[in-house]
């Protein structure tokens, strides 16, 4: 029996090869020649030179200690596509922008078995949320805890159907595809072939029904349309365009980010579109000048605290997370990972219909503030109809902190649970959709947290009459929840004032209220304070970057 071999594949776009596919800063060597390479094929090696590891210092080992790492990269022409095959730890020398994204996971979704499962990682575009699941045994969708409406699946591991185990038995799939396979090198032309069939057939969507409700976008001249859209948010500084890591990051080692592209960037423990505009201008670049080619060109890196890299690499372009819809009204697009998604119109108004009759005006003061804290703190000082709850705690003992609420009123006998937010930033909002759910379910589950809750009525009231007055619904666990959302844009917009994502959000959110028996809604509160020029953040860099 053949030894099966461990190998990972991309898919590159139409219009690149061996040629155009590499970064100009890569440290792959030059064309090796190889006997056993498949026709047509072109093989680089990375063959580092033996360097000691840093801890053999840092204790003062004595002992001569080096290590090397070494890895190929293959460019396979399969017909008028090519693909790369890499091994070991050199992908990263490919261009981002240079292969299919949805290769790996949309070759897996045709041709896994559906009941064979092993594990997902998703993402929520709406809080930026990644998640890998995985389960012991073979299994289906319904056990990876993935939501259709508000998630993407981003990479899939399965055994594969019958038809195909004498090209690979196992598969995940994400913008790669990585594989097993006991095929000799002469046949790796043949199972290429295979995958860019697999690549083109549209089978899963029967297999896998409404896995992908939220659609890639493949045609260029609709692509060139939102990058433009992309383009005027970057240079008018829209709230709504926001940077991330696109990419699960193990936070226990230490990880700091910075910049490169254009010279030598700061660290930062955190990343923000700030960061980037920072960046920017502390180098002398026009924001007006900056263009798609920058956003590819410039990096978002991942390095320890002596600017070491501690992970990959990726184009600022990859690192976007945008919101924003067309002209003739086809849909709502979203940005994420250098891909943009379309959600259908259908859907959309789905969204629009559930939401904006939850829509309410909200009976609080306009806001005026430097801070959300300053904002909570003045209305319940000039209002007596108001407690500000803003960073108390009613968690039981031993428990992470659970903030009851910013805000407490008792609204038509309930005690309402107002939950701010000065923003329309997506992560931001999923996190206070979801911190009015949880403090909820804490006040239903825990004792110990309706005891906390009334102590904390008990300290911040300032008669008797006020406190029964507040505690009586509390007593009678008669809830209600209001999440609001600070903003300069039009109340008469209603949910449409929110990104996508955050309306998926809050519309799983309240279902969840609705399912405690607890009523809920939204509003708007008039931000009158005065409009910044972006979201920089003032915090000095943790170290720079040498």
């Amino acid at each position: 029996m053949s030894k099966s071999r461990s190998f990972s594949i991309y898919l590159l776009k139409e219009d690149k090869k061996a040629t155009n596919s590499l970064k100009a800063d890569h440290q792959l060597g030059k064309e090796v020649a190889a006997t056993n390479l498949p026709e047509g094929s072109t093989l680089f090696v990375l063959d580092n030179s033996p360097h000691p590891p840093w801890w053999k210092s840092y204790f003062g080992v004595t002992k001569d200690l080096n290590q090397v790492t070494q890895g190929a990269l293959i460019f396979l022409p399969v017909g008028e596509r090519c693909f790369a095959l890499s091994f070991g730890h050199v992908f990263h020398n490919l261009e981002d922008t240079a292969y299919e994204y949805d290769f790996g996971l949309r070759v897996t979704l045709n041709s896994v078995d559906p009941e064979k499962l092993k594990s997902t990682d998703i993402l929520e575009p709406g809080a930026d949320r990644r998640q890998r699941t995985q389960v012991p045994v073979d299994s289906d969708l319904s056990f990876f805890d993935f939501d259709r409406d508000s998630t993407i699946l981003k990479s899939l591991t399965g055994k594969v159907k019958s038809e195909h185990k004498k090209l690979f038995k196992h598969a995940t799939g994400s913008s790669n595809l990585r594989i097993s396979s006991s095929l000799a090198a002469g046949e790796l032309t043949e199972l290429c072939e295979k995958l860019l069939e697999l690549y083109g057939s549209d089978d899963y969507k029967t297999t896998f029904p409404d896995i992908q409700n939220i659609a890639p976008v493949r045609d260029p001249i609709l692509i060139s349309k939102l990058n433009e859209k992309l383009l005027e948010a970057f240079k008018a500084k829209d709230e709504s365009l926001n940077l991330t890591v696109p990419d699960i990051i193990n936070y226990r080692d230490n990880v700091f980010s910075t910049f490169s592209g254009c010279g030598t960037g700061d660290l930062y423990e955190d990343v923000f579109m700030g960061r980037y505009y920072s960046y920017l201008e502390a180098r002398g670049q026009d924001i007006n000048d900056i263009g798609l080619e920058e956003f590819k060109k410039h990096q978002l890196r991942l390095v320890d605290e002596d600017n070491a890299p501690k992970g990959d690499s990726y184009s600022i372009l990859k690192c976007f997370v945008f919101d924003t819809s067309l002209p003739n009204g086809a849909g709502t697009y979203h940005l994420t990972e250098g891909n943009w998604y379309k959600v259908e119109n259908d859907y959309v108004a789905k969204l629009q219909g559930d939401l904006d009759p939850l829509c309410a005006d909200l009976p609080l003061p306009v806001y005026n503030h430097k801070t959300e804290g300053e904002y909570n703190r003045a209305v319940a000082d000039n209002d007596g109809t108001y407690l500000c709850f803003d960073k108390k705690n009613i968690s039981p003992d031993g428990q992470s902190q659970i903030e009851p609420c910013d805000l407490y009123a008792v609204v038509d006998e309930l005690g309402t649970f107002y939950h701010i937010k000065v923003s329309t930033f997506s992560a931001k909002l999923s996190h206070l959709f979801n911190q009015g759910v949880n403090s909820l379910e804490i006040l239903k589950m825990e004792e110990a947290a309706r005891v906390k809750l009334g102590a904390l009525v008990d300290d911040v009231a300032i008669s008797d009459a006020k406190k029964t007055g507040f505690k009586t619904p509390l007593t009678d666990q008669d809830y209600s929840v209001v999440f609001g959302i600070v903003t300069h844009k039009d109340k008469g917009q209603k949910s449409l004032n929110l990104p996508l994502f955050s309306r998926i959000s809050l519309r799983r959110n309240l279902k969840s209220l609705q399912l405690m028996s607890v009523p809920a809604r939204y509003g708007f509160v008039e931000d009158q304070s005065p409009k910044k020029a972006g979201k920089k953040k003032k915090r000095k860099p943790r170290k720079a970057a040498e």
